[in-house]
């Protein structure tokens, strides 16, 4: 098997993982906030969309768009009841209240649901597993490809959404000073609801890529959770590029680790997200001896 045989799925996988760190990536690049339930909610929208698949014989796709109203709603009820009372609690409240309620989400879908495995793939017909084959005898999946467009679309509208709208620059200012922002009168509570919309419509796109893609259960939002965590870890907290530059990363490291071990899928990706943590690390700790010495010496 040839090297771009590895790599482009990996970097197709990648715009998956990019997908699903988005929503993970604004939230904290908004409120510092560090959402524990991210991916048992993308699961929960998962279920979602199956249960209208199978019970209402509703495509996926336009199941999705009937969802994001609804999880925006989610959002911003969340916001008001969990995610702006726990940040007034200091750093570790929003990660112990977010945790609490990962554990409450997936044992209410397991009770509902039991441990059974579901997928949308018999929902899309042939999509699940057609490719097309480029120059080379390289081979794309057709799904892959619309998660990874899909992913570039959702980065793209939220940069645009940042830089250019009213709405935009008013997150941003309540994303730098909360305090400041309410003094030229933006109403960051508001804001931060809004923003908190947002990051759960993300997290249905999310969910509907993950349930196309493979199989999920009521447990399969911590794995999916530890992915996006390292895609935004990797790529830089807070950053929306990174965030696809994370994604990728960790999309070729388990497709090269996978190729060369069959057990090297997992092992591999977490190995290059464990490399960047303990470089960004010491990279950090060395800026920061050095800024103190300067500013040491110029005092």
């Amino acid at each position: 098997m040839s090297w771009i045989n590895i790599l482009i799925p990996g970097i197709l996988l990648g715009g998956y993982y990019a997908l699903l760190a988005s929503g993970l990536s604004f939230l904290f690049g908004v409120m510092r906030i560090i959402n524990l339930a991210h991916g048992s909610l993308a699961v929960l929208a998962a279920y979602a969309i199956w249960i209208m698949a199978d019970r209402h014989e509703i495509n996926p796709f336009i199941g999705v768009l009937i969802l994001l109203p609804f999880m925006a709603m989610l959002g911003w009820a969340l916001h008001r009841l969990i995610f702006e009372r726990s940040l007034k609690g200091g750093a570790l409240i929003p990660i112990l209240s977010t945790f609490g309620l990962a554990m409450l989400i997936d044992n209410l879908l397991f009770q509902n649901f039991g441990a059974d495995t579901r997928s949308l793939a018999p929902y899309v017909d042939s999509l699940a597993y057609d490719s097309w084959e480029l120059p080379g005898n390289v081979y794309v999946g057709q799904l892959s490809v619309i998660v990874f467009v899909t992913a570039l679309l959702v980065l793209g509208g939220l940069h645009l959404l940042l830089a250019h709208t009213h709405l935009g620059r008013r997150i941003r200012a309540a994303a730098q000073d909360s305090d400041a922002a309410q003094l030229v009168g933006i109403d960051a509570r508001r804001t931060y609801a809004i923003a908190s919309a947002i990051a759960l419509m993300l997290v249905a796109l999310a969910g509907l890529s993950l349930a196309l893609r493979t199989t999920f259960d009521p447990y399969a939002g911590p794995l999916q959770l530890i992915f996006a965590f390292e895609a935004v870890v990797i790529g830089g907290a807070g950053s929306l590029w990174g965030t696809l530059l994370g994604g990728v990363i960790l999309g070729v490291a388990q497709s090269v680790g996978a190729h060369v071990h069959p057990q090297g899928f997992l092992i591999a990706g977490h190995l290059v997200f464990l490399i960047i943590l303990i470089a960004r690390l010491y990279v950090l700790d060395r800026l920061a001896v050095g800024l103190r010495r300067l500013r040491g010496g110029s005092q």
